[in-house]
């Protein structure tokens, strides 16, 4: 079987150089960088200031790459935060797309303080997507996924902490809030399902320096399921009390907010356990901030006293 080819500074360059006239005489083109480490399923490049190229690097992720396109389009008109523009796309090699994109000005928001006003940006995302009309997403190609079992993932967390305990990183004591019964009263409602980014991740986010969120990238793995997983990755790349006053903000009441926050410390208890073991390669530094974001004292009291309404 062929292994696909591996995109180079000289495959960028070339592709950048067919599409932009400003990157020099004949021969040359735009600066060429990588963007992040590599070795996914789309290989990112920075070109020049002001553009982006991904190129996918198996047809799994061209397709999706196709499918993201549409998906912005149709995205872009039910929120009010930026969404990248692809200026050009086309396959680099056989079965391989790739689509250059404008470059939103603004830093990657993982670990960034956001303001109140950024929180109402992230808020009209959030209530954006539910906007988005299921069946056209769906039609779209973006697939349905069900919401995860929080029994299972109370009960992942739970062998995560005690292997924590043991290395001194977590005190079990504080899952005790996570009991069977909260797990079966914070279940999704019929019709709760929305369009969901599902990976909005730091790098996925661009933050301006007065705190505003500018823009949000990464559309591919889009899904149309449970929104308590864009409130949980919230929660871990901007920290807990933010993805709440984000998502009550937008209008969702206490179970889905806290359906976030349980599955974002869940999750994280589980990635930090696998680092220690070796099983996670990100570095402990960031999975320990990840998990000490997500962890951050709100008031749930106040969550209580929300509308426990899913589609408000």
């Amino acid at each position: 079987m062929n292994q696909p080819p591996t995109p180079t500074a000289e495959t960028v360059r070339r592709l950048a150089r067919s599409h932009l006239h400003d990157g020099g005489g004949e021969g040359e083109g735009p600066d060429v960088s990588p963007a992040g480490e590599g070795g996914g399923p789309l290989s990112t490049w920075w070109v020049g200031t002001r553009h982006v190229l991904r190129l996918a690097t198996d047809r799994d992720a061209s397709g999706r790459q196709r499918r993201e396109l549409r998906l912005r389009a149709l995205v872009r008109s039910h929120v009010r935060i930026a969404v990248p523009t692809s200026v050009a796309r086309g396959e680099w090699a056989e079965g391989l797309g790739y689509t250059l994109d404008t470059r939103l000005p603004g830093a990657a928001g993982e670990g960034q303080s956001v303001s109140a006003v950024g929180e109402a940006d992230l808020a009209g995302l959030l209530a954006g997507l539910r906007e988005v009309p299921v069946r056209q997403a769906e039609a779209l190609g973006v697939p349905r996924v069900p919401p995860r079992s929080l029994e299972t993932l109370r009960t992942d967390a739970a062998r995560a902490a005690g292997r924590l305990a043991e290395a001194d990183e977590f005190d079990p004591a504080r899952l005790a809030q996570f009991t069977a019964p909260a797990a079966r009263q914070l279940a999704t409602q019929p019709g709760a399902s929305v369009l969901v980014h599902h990976n909005l991740r730091g790098d996925h986010l661009v933050v301006s320096g007065d705190g505003r969120v500018r823009g949000v990238l990464g559309w591919t793995d889009a899904i149309v399921g449970d929104p308590a997983e864009d409130i949980a990755q919230l929660a871990v790349t901007l920290g807990a009390p933010a993805a709440v006053r984000a998502a009550t903000l937008a209008g969702y009441g206490a179970r889905p907010c806290l359906r976030g926050l349980w599955l974002a410390r869940c999750d994280t208890l589980v990635r930090l356990a696998d680092g220690l073991e070796g099983r996670d390669r990100t570095p402990l530094p960031v999975l320990r901030e990840r998990s000490r974001r997500a962890w951050e004292a709100i008031l749930l009291e106040r969550l209580a006293e929300l509308p426990d309404d899913d589609t408000p």
